[in-house]
């Protein structure tokens, strides 16, 4: 039995959008396009032209980017867009189910509500750095459970699945479920991605993104990665023209050897400078825990969260906190040197109120 006959028969049976043809020195008269461009129109393919259904050159780099063929890619607005893909392909609504590990990125959660998909939550625990219980997770797995999202390295614990453990999972759930492994930190880790485990697991999806390591989150570009036949069907679900054309070039420019060489060398920078403000955070008194981390951010427990918060939004700096999920836990993205060097001093200021 193929992964395939789990997509909702309705999606499966879809067919892509059949959109205005597009062919290079001709006058194009069949699209209902101005023929008028604007006076500040300096992109390479102008403005006034609809951009391609699917970005073809685009979808080469990134295949090329990650060692995988470009019929296995789909370009999508990040990498949230592919998540809601991925949940109204698979899910039917009020019967199949997404399963997560938590805490991970509330966005799964998120659109398996709005697909009316149920949820079922694994838990992780603090005091085993949040590691997924391999065994747990599948206990948990129901008959209609169509999707598994391990988000590695994860957000906002920092922690990453192993590969043996990824298998194990890819294996109990052959045919029963896709198995999505968000992969959006994986440039600040030592682990490798899970892409290259795609020629040997059908049930395999990856999620990618720039918006990380590629510095383009202003962009809003990713990537799913998946079997051929899968991402045939998002390209049916996926709508038309949902890249513009000041997206699609500007994420080309950042695609050039250069431009990915720099960002390279930047993402380890961030590794470094990670494990440098890790060693010298765990020092303050306020701070309880430092969890290790495989992304460009690390979570740490602290005795007071709110009031750290507040001390550092009035030294003009904010963190993230996670209140209920992950009680005096807060997440610090790793700056420039000078933004961390602010950090610091912000935290010799602290003063832990006195009960």
């Amino acid at each position: 039995m193929s992964i395939m006959n789990i997509i909702r028969p309705e999606i499966r049976a879809m067919r892509p959008y059949h959109a205005a043809e597009q062919v290079n020195d001709t006058i194009r008269l069949n699209a209902n396009e101005s023929p008028w461009t604007a006076a500040d129109d300096n992109f390479r393919r102008p403005l006034n032209r609809y951009p391609e259904v699917r970005p073809s050159i685009l979808r080469s780099l990134l295949a090329e980017r990650y060692g995988c063929d470009a019929h296995n890619l789909i370009v999508t607005r990040g990498s949230s867009e592919g998540i809601d893909l991925l949940t109204r392909v698979f899910c039917r609504a009020e019967h199949d189910s997404v399963l997560t590990h938590t805490p991970t990125f509330s966005m799964y959660r998120h659109y398996a509500q709005l697909q009316s998909a149920h949820v079922i939550e694994c838990p992780t625990s603090a005091d085993n750095d949040f590691a997924i219980d391999v065994d747990a997770l599948l206990a948990a797995c129901t008959d209609t459970t169509r999707l598994i999202y391990i988000c590695s390295p994860n957000n906002p614990t920092g922690n990453s699945l192993s590969k043996r453990d990824l298998v194990r999972i890819l294996e109990a759930r052959a045919d029963k479920s896709a198995v999505i492994v968000d992969e959006a930190y994986i440039e600040y880790s030592e682990h490798s991605s899970a892409i290259e485990l795609m020629p040997q697991y059908e049930n395999l999806i990856v999620l990618r993104t720039l918006s990380k390591a590629l510095a383009c989150a202003g962009a809003r570009c990713g990537s799913v990665l998946a079997a051929a036949d899968i991402i045939d069907v998002l390209e049916a679900v996926h709508a038309p023209y949902a890249l513009a054309t000041p997206v699609v070039e500007s994420v080309e420019n950042a695609l050039q050897s250069g431009s990915l060489a720099t960002a390279d060398r930047l993402a380890q920078e961030i590794s470094i400078a990670r494990a440098a403000l890790m060693s010298t955070i765990e020092q303050f008194s306020f701070v309880t825990r430092v969890w290790p981390s495989d992304a460009n951010f690390f979570l740490i427990q602290v005795a007071a969260a709110d009031e750290l918060l507040a001390h550092c939004l009035r030294h003009g700096i904010l963190l993230r906190d996670f209140g209920g999920d992950l009680p005096n836990c807060i997440r610090i993205t790793v700056g420039s040197n000078a933004e961390n060097d602010r950090l610091l001093l912000a935290c010799q200021d602290f003063q832990e109120p006195t009960l």
